[in-house]
This record gives C-alpha cells, sequence and structure tokens, in this order.
C-alpha cells in the first residue's frame, strides 16, 4: 500500500516536531535545574528527574493559550502549510544544536518563531504577518528576563531583611529545602510556556491539513505527548549549558538560588496566563543575574553574559534564515 505524498509529510513533520521537542528539554534542562545543582541541593541525576516530573504535570495547571499564540497568533493561518513547518523546525533545530555545542543558552522558543517567521516570508513575504502577536514576543525578548532581574533583586532584598538576625547555618539550611518548592515551580512554568509552543505547531499543521476540522484547536493527545516529551529529554540534562547558567555567570547559594528560580517560576507563570510565548532561559538568565548583582558588579560575569546577549539577538534571525533557505530547496527540487 502506498501512502499519500501529503500525509506521509505530515507524519514526518510530527516527528520533527517532537524532536524539536526533545531538544527543547535537551537543550532548556538548564533552566530548572541550574540553581538547585549549582548550591549543590540536589546531584544532577536527582535533579533532572524531579525537574522532568513537573514538566510532564503542567499541562495540569495551565491551558493552552501559549499554544495557540504560536498557531494562529503570529502568522495568518491560511497561508501556513506543511513545507512552512517542516522548515521551521529544521531552522530551529539546527540553531539549538549550534548553542548547545558551544554551551549558549539561548531561546529555543525564539529558535521555533524565527523559523516559523523566515519560512512564511519566504513563501508569502511579510503580508500575512500578525504584527500584534509577534510585537508581543520581541517586547518580551526584553521584558521578561528584566521582569525577572527585578523580581530576582526584591526577593533577594527582602530575604536578607527578613533573617537579618539568622545565622548563616540556619538560612542555608531551610532554603535548601525551600529549593525544592522554587525549582519545581520553574519546572512546572518551563513545562507548561515551552511545551505549549510545539502544541501550537502541531495543531496548527493538523488544521492547515485539515485533519482536525473547521475550527482551530490543540487535541489532548498533542498536549500529553509534548510534555512526556519534554519531560523525557530533561532526564538526560544539558550539562554544557547547566555549567554555564548555575556556575559562569555568579555564584548562587541556597538562599539567592531559591530567588532566583521563584522569581522566574513567577514570571514564566504570568506570561503563560497572558498567552505570551517567552524565553525560559531569558528569564532565568535575568534572575541568576539579579540575584548576583546585589553582592557588588563584579560579581556577575558580564563576558559571560555579553556572550549569552549575542545568541539572544542572533537567535531570530538565524533561525529564520536557514528556515528560508531549506522552504526555497524544498521548491527548488520539488
Amino acid at each position: 500500500m502506498i501512502m499519500d505524498p501529503t500525509l506521509t509529510l505530515v507524519i514526518v513533520t510530527i516527528v520533527f516536531a517532537l524532536f524539536f521537542d526533545f531538544l527543547n528539554g535537551f537543550h532548556d534542562a538548564a533552566n530548572s535545574i541550574a540553581a538547585i545543582v549549582s548550591t549543590r541541593v540536589l546531584k544532577p541525576h536527582w535533579a533532572v528527574l524531579w525537574a522532568a516530573f513537573f514538566n510532564f504535570i503542567a499541562f495540569l495547571f495551565f491551558g493552552v493559550h501559549v499554544a495557540t499564540t504560536i498557531g494562529i497568533g503570529l502568522i495568518d493561518p491560511s497561508v501556513i502549510d506543511t513545507q512552512i513547518i517542516f522548515s521551521a523546525l529544521l531552522g530551529a533545530i539546527f540553531w539549538n544544536i549550534i548553542t548547545w555545542y558551544f554551551g549558549l543558552p539561548s531561546s529555543s522558543s525564539h529558535a521555533l518563531i524565527g523559523g516559523l517567521l523566515g519560512a512564511s516570508i519566504a513563501h508569502s513575504g511579510t503580508g500575512p504577518l500578525e504584527w500584534v502577536g509577534i510585537s508581543k514576543v520581541l517586547a518580551f525578548i526584553v521584558i521578561s528576563p528584566l521582569l525577572g532581574m527585578i523580581m530576582g533583586m526584591t526577593l533577594m532584598v527582602l530575604t536578607a531583611r527578613i533573617f537579618f538576625y539568622s545565622t548563616p547555618y540556619r538560612i542555608d539550611g531551610w532554603f535548601r529545602k525551600l529549593q525544592l518548592v522554587s525549582s519545581a515551580f520553574i519546572s512546572l512554568g518551563h513545562g507548561s510556556n515551552d511545551a505549549q509552543k510545539t502544541m501550537g505547531i502541531i495543531a496548527i499543521l493538523l488544521y492547515s491539513s485539515h485533519m482536525i476540522g473547521d475550527h482551530f484547536y490543540v487535541p489532548a493527545w498533542v498536549v500529553i505527548v509534548c510534555n512526556f516529551v519534554i519531560a523525557l529529554r530533561t532526564c538526560f540534562g544539558g550539562w554544557r549549558i547547566v555549567r554555564t547558567m548555575g556556575m559562569k555567570i555568579t555564584k548562587l547559594k541556597p538562599a539567592s538560588g531559591f530567588c532566583a528560580d521563584t522569581a522566574s517560576a513567577i514570571t514564566l507563570a504570568l506570561a503563560t496566563l497572558l498567552g505570551i510565548p517567552v524565553s525560559t532561559t531569558h528569564t532565568v538568565t535575568g534572575s541568576i543575574i539579579g540575584v548576583g548583582s546585589l553582592n557588588g558588579f563584579s560579581a556577575v560575569r558580564w563576558g559571560v553574559a555579553k556572550n549569552i546577549v549575542w545568541a539572544w539577538i542572533l537567535t531570530i534571525p538565524a533561525s529564520g534564515c536557514v528556515a528560508a533557505i531549506v522552504w526555497g530547496s524544498m521548491q527548488y527540487f520539488s
């Protein structure tokens, strides 16, 4: 029996989408565990299992607002087809592998968005772009790390005032336990916001291929599979990026690790409820810089932070260019 070529491409694209989800968990595992590993609250293998569990159950706590934004909030869904989505995924996967290799905590989310925009522009120009949705994404490239940084600094100041008369030994003991809670919260935020991006891609693929009816929605099986895959890959860690996030930016202690994780988790939850696909990486990095900067300007390794910012700036255009090239190659050889 010969399978319909269109159906074959849809199946292959779903596989690539789940592979991207897998890479996302691999690339972004550091976001959930960097603080708790660098402060030695949990050993790495227990930390990734802890994070993976909360990555998976995140769909029980949040809706699919981010998935809807990815699916129909960035580009007019009438112009999206399987080739555009396939090209977008290849562009995002390429950039994820490059930044993982060099240990740069760039955004898997923005790599996916960049790939989607690049392939769509190559296909139809800028006309189908939904500028309201895109402007929110671009704005939160700046807002999410700044908000994480400000909240991290605020929580650190409050913690210092509340526990001013406590001994360092008692503070470390309390916050080593509290870091388990804050790490769980940030894993929920990561699982909810990041897994939804792949959900949105698969849902718009099924919708554009007329496989889920006339109205866009995210099927339940897509929700469960995407959360499972991102949790599965988190189990394998991403140790190059863990070292950058947890050890190279600034030195974290249990109290500062708790404040950084909590600030990140609140920012991610807010963005998810608003349906804005933000970068977990950007948010966590901002929070870590925020708590570290209170120890003095020299407490933050600004050279490392500068390299990270350059990776942020390049992510959307780089993945977009790769996706556009892939889409053009598909047209040439089709």
